[in-house]
């Protein structure tokens, strides 16, 4: 079957770029599939929800040879987003987060700590994108001895060409620069740490395992129990799945594939009509915290055998040229997240985990509950639920006012209310918040467009409604 003709001008400017041949014959794949329509839907036919994982909190100390192999894994974070969602044009893990570290200072005495504690080299690996690579190393650099020797700090994702959804052309012919490409997800991890040669290196080191969460969901660390179940049930590649909140109906989830392997399902993968039993929590239980762990030497046979990459779905996102500008040309980026090679690892299993390994920070709605008091900085550097809690606080600011930082900052200035009684925040209109105040329960505060300020000290409870 002769290819499509428009996909060779994404074939040449890639090349031109210097990609890695894995790294183009990857985006090919979705590109095609992009191309030809396909939509790789996953319906509730296809699948079986997951009843029952094994439990964290259930699993017995970790044995002498989860202890060794301790000594053989690294830790790899992902860093590459910019938060541009909050107007951000940095990477998100620059930003200051609780007590006045970023999320970058956290990690670094998370794996600092670690280190002391279990004896262990445990190497730290930022996966930066082309744009967040060297202000987060020069952030780093003030932490010392975090490198280890042989070892750079850092690797670089790869970067594909955006799609013009006017015309399905290369964005790069026509719009010459960074805004251009983008980032392939990051499912790209397997593909970048192999073209970097990063991979052979660990393996000639003697590493095993890895363990990859985001940059910022600071609830994440090494957990020598789950490295210990991994080695003892022989496991090639573990998901820490966690339990499904309304606040994550809309989320993708874990399920079972007919032929008994695990696979995620995100929302993009749902057939017209099973919205409902998608969001169903009581049927889907767990949702992926992408906080993941795999074991190296079986990752490059995977890749080996199917040519330098992994063969992920397909994620279509649709975005502007330039993000922080709507009226820019229409975009579409094809993506994939690492979560999904589950279904490709044999002997891959999940493990459920307390909410306790998961406090993301997406937009200032998160910023906001995170610095508040309802989470709490451990000795060890996590940044987890206030013990008292069970799940987070559900906030949600009016994106007019609210969802880029500057303005954020500014309605704050004077501190972040207390949220560790609050089940739920809604903030509509222009609200200013003072020093001291206080929610609790479920609280709606109702306002216009015209500045209002909270006073001193309130105590807020169920729907309040401020006019200037």
């Amino acid at each position: 079957m002769d290819r499509d003709p428009r996909i060779e001008p994404f074939v040449k400017v890639m090349q031109r770029d210097g990609l890695p041949g894995a790294a183009i014959r990857s985006f090919l794949l979705h590109l095609e599939r992009f191309l030809s329509g396909e939509r790789g839907l996953l319906p509730e036919a296809a699948i079986e929800p997951v009843s029952e994982l094994e439990d964290l909190d259930a699993l017995p100390p970790p044995t002498r040879a989860a202890r060794e192999a301790l000594a053989r894994t690294v830790v790899i974070r992902l860093n590459g987003g910019l938060g541009t969602s909050m107007g951000l044009h940095h990477a998100r893990s620059l930003l200051p987060v609780k007590e006045g570290l970023t999320f970058l200072d956290l990690i670094a005495r998370q794996v600092l700590v670690l280190r002391r504690q279990l004896g262990v080299k445990l190497p730290l690996l930022l996966m930066n994108s082309f744009r967040t690579d060297a202000e987060s190393l020069e952030a780093l650099a003030a932490h010392r001895d975090l490198q280890v020797e042989g070892l750079p700090l850092s690797f670089l994702q790869s970067r594909v060409p955006r799609i013009l959804e006017e015309d399905l052309t290369p964005a790069p012919l026509r719009f010459p620069g960074d805004d251009a490409w983008c980032p392939p997800g990051h499912g790209d991890l397997y593909t970048s740490l192999d073209t970097s040669g990063l991979l052979d290196r660990l393996l000639g080191a003697g590493y095993e395992h890895a363990f990859v969460s985001n940059a910022d969901n600071l609830g994440a660390v090494v957990e020598p129990s789950i490295l210990g179940y991994m080695v003892e049930s022989r496991a090639t590649f573990l998901m820490e799945a966690a339990d499904r909140t309304a606040a994550d109906r809309k989320g993708g989830h874990l399920c079972r594939l007919r032929d008994g392997s695990l696979a995620l399902r995100e929302t993009a993968q749902v057939a017209p009509g099973e919205e409902p039993l998608f969001q169903d929590i009581e049927r889907h239980r767990y949702f992926n915290t992408n906080n993941l762990w795999f074991h190296l030497p079986t990752l490059k046979e995977l890749l080996e055998r199917h040519g330098g990459f992994l063969p992920l779905d397909t994620i279509v996102n649709r975005k502007t040229l330039d993000p922080s500008d709507p009226s820019s040309p229409p975009v579409v980026q094809l993506e994939t997240a690492m979560g999904a090679a589950i279904s490709l690892f044999p002997r891959a299993t999940a493990l459920r985990v307390p909410r306790r390994r998961f406090s993301p920070v997406k937009t200032t709605d998160d910023l906001l509950a995170v610095r508040s008091d309802a989470y709490v900085l451990t000795e060890d550097a996590r940044v987890v639920l206030d013990p008292r809690r069970e799940v987070p606080p559900r906030v949600r600011l009016d994106s007019r006012f609210y969802r880029l930082l500057e303005p954020f900052e500014d309605r704050f200035a004077r501190g972040v209310p207390s949220l560790l009684e609050c089940s739920s925040l809604l903030v509509e209109g222009n609200v200013f918040f003072g020093a001291g105040v206080v929610a609790r329960g479920e609280v709606s505060i109702l306002a216009g467009e015209a500045a209002v300020t909270l006073p001193d000290g309130i105590t807020l409870t169920g729907t309040r409604r401020l006019s200037a």
